[in-house]
């Protein structure tokens, strides 16, 4: 089974910010610009949600308006999609074909190449755990992980330092081309004060 890596750039702390924001117009623009992919995912997960799921809109609002959550666990991931909605909306979507679809441990396979690089301020592989917000109960899947502005920051000047050592080690040629997307992804948040990147797994 292969995994999907879905990143943006954004402002991490704004887009935590609207969980609970009780938002109501943002709720309404979503719901009258993307009600067709909101029936899509609801297709899609019609059978969760014969059994209780919310729907997609029906998580959102939740998400937006920072609860109540069901108490079911089964039902935590529709608040996990919720949230990456908001990125999707809010964020630009970066880049992502070296990584979907993906088998296996490619994402630490990539954080290695990182490492090799001497970039250790941030890792692809923790775009799969769950760092979703509080209030949001704890899901699998998506997972979803940050790069603060801060950790980016840090890993650029971590590549810089490689650069100026000149220090090249050898890669696999998909590895590379993997590890700079993920230098591309750090270079965009360099003009953008406060900005990083957001990543789910699904």
């Amino acid at each position: 089974m292969s995994s999907a890596l879905s990143v943006y750039l954004l402002d991490p702390a704004a887009t935590r910010a609207l969980v609970g924001s009780r938002d109501d117009q943002l709720l309404e623009v979503i719901r009258d610009s993307f009600g067709d992919q909101l029936a899509h995912d609801d297709d899609w997960f019609r059978h969760e949600i014969e059994k209780g799921a919310p729907t997609a809109y029906e998580a959102l609002r939740t998400v937006v308006h920072g609860g109540p959550f069901s108490e079911d666990e089964q039902h935590a991931f529709q608040y996990g999609y919720a949230y990456k909605r908001l990125c999707e909306l809010t964020g630009s979507f970066l880049d992502n074909s070296c990584f979907t679809p993906h088998r296996g441990d490619w994402l630490s396979v990539v954080d290695k190449g990182l490492t090799e690089l001497g970039i250790t301020a941030v890792s692809v592989a923790e775009f799969g755990y769950c760092g979703l917000p509080n209030p949001l109960p704890w899901t699998y899947m998506p997972g979803c992980g940050v790069w603060t502005p801060e950790q980016c920051a840090q890993a650029l000047e971590q590549f810089e330092e490689t650069k100026r050592k000149g220090h090249a080690p050898p890669l696999e040629p998909e590895v590379v081309d993997a590890v700079f997307d993920c230098i591309g992804w750090l270079r965009l948040t360099e003009s953008r004060p406060g900005f990083g990147v957001i990543g789910f797994v699904s």
